[in-house]
């Protein structure tokens, strides 16, 4: 049981935000119906490099009561246009190590094909929409870069920055 876990749960949907470590199968198991023929994970991971640069960790950051309600509509959305059977989206906060997840997604549903579509529209709507933000460090003297929760964003180093907003 996780303390500081925040979460929202509505008919066969569940999010939540938590500083600590993902748990794959408890996600896994919030999703299991026996209506359901199939369940997709996704499981976003630490890399170490970022565009060639090395990566010492990601750490994220919320204002969850915001990014609580947004990832749960999201969530209603997929689950109805896809027919899925259960949806969960959990995302880490605070620092997350080389190797170990940030976010976790899993649906379920009686057909792969909507699992499989409903899991990555999820997940993409999450990085567009949800409002979590990461600071990436680097290895090296560049130190860190502020930057939405998106693919390929550039970011804001922390020395323009100075540390005081994030963008």
């Amino acid at each position: 049981m996780d303390p500081e876990k925040q979460q929202l749960s509505d008919n066969g949907i569940s999010v939540s935000l938590t500083p600590s470590p993902l748990d794959i199968t408890s996600t896994i198991t919030t999703v299991k119906n026996p209506a359901a023929g199939a369940i997709v994970l996704f499981a976003g991971t630490t890399r170490d490099n970022f565009a060639g640069k090395p990566v010492k960790q990601l750490e994220y950051s919320s204002y969850p009561p915001l990014a609580l309600r947004t990832m749960l509509s999201i969530a209603q959305t997929v689950k109805v246009k896809h027919g899925l059977t259960a949806i969960s989206m959990v995302h880490r906060l605070g620092v997350v190590p080389i190797g170990e997840e940030s976010i976790l997604i899993a649906v379920s549903s009686p057909h792969r094909q909507a699992a499989w579509k409903g899991g990555e529209e999820a997940l993409e709507l999450c990085k567009e929409k949800v409002e979590v933000w990461k600071l990436e460090e680097f290895g090296g003297d560049e130190g860190g870069v502020w930057r939405a929760n998106r693919d390929g964003a550039v970011g804001v180093s922390l020395d323009n920055n100075k540390g005081e907003d994030r963008p």
